[in-house]
């Protein structure tokens, strides 16, 4: 495996303040698309997006304090104004009110898990199948934690309320978005392996 910890870091190895701030910039544009490709979950306020693909794959890729500061700047401009969050039936896709809504664990379980996970990438975990794969799913656990604990007191409701509304819809696709990052990061780093030991 490559001696560089993160993607982020073989792609630019010399990384400059400017390089950080593109990077940053590049992150939030990328969670901020991912977060629109969002469809509504009939009786639950959770609706399926792409955030949390992106997430996975910004943690993996950036490292910790890339990570981290990619996601808490896509936050704040968010709840500055700009519509960058998931699409909503019952909350506007901007704003502090949409953070602080039934949906709003989701986003703190998500900024806390881009930073586990990029403390993990930084120690090599996603270079491996055996690695990548436990680290993806600290991160689902991470998001989905918080983000249930979050629906259930907003809503005040059961937790079988609570998982079926805001985890049972989400199984198969979560497990999808694992399958692809476990499997596709591993293979990159082979080949950037391979391509610096020639």
């Amino acid at each position: 495996m490559s001696t560089t910890a993160t993607l982020r870091a073989a792609v630019a190895p010399r990384s400059t303040a400017l390089t950080h701030a593109l990077f940053i910039v590049g992150g939030v544009v990328f969670i901020s698309a991912m977060a629109q490709v969002s469809i509504p979950v009939p009786g639950s306020p959770v609706p399926v997006t792409g955030q949390t693909l992106a997430t996975l794959l910004v943690g993996t890729t950036y490292g910790a304090r890339l990570a981290i500061s990619t996601f808490a700047t896509y936050l704040i401009a968010g709840i500055a104004g700009a519509p960058i969050f998931a699409p909503s039936a019952t909350s506007a896709n901007h704003g502090i009110d949409r953070l602080m809504s039934a949906t709003g664990g989701y986003l703190i379980g998500m900024l806390l898990a881009s930073l586990v996970l990029g403390y993990l990438a930084d120690r090599k975990a996603d270079q491996k199948f055996i690695t990548s794969y436990p680290a993806l799913l600290l991160g689902e656990v991470i998001i989905f934690g918080i983000g249930l604990i979050w629906l259930r007191n907003s809503l005040e409701l059961s937790w079988s309320a609570t998982i079926s509304a805001g985890f049972t819809p989400f199984i198969f696709g979560e497990i999808l978005k694992i399958a692809i990052v476990g499997t596709s990061l591993p293979l990159i780093w082979r080949k950037i392996s391979a391509t610096l030991n020639k």
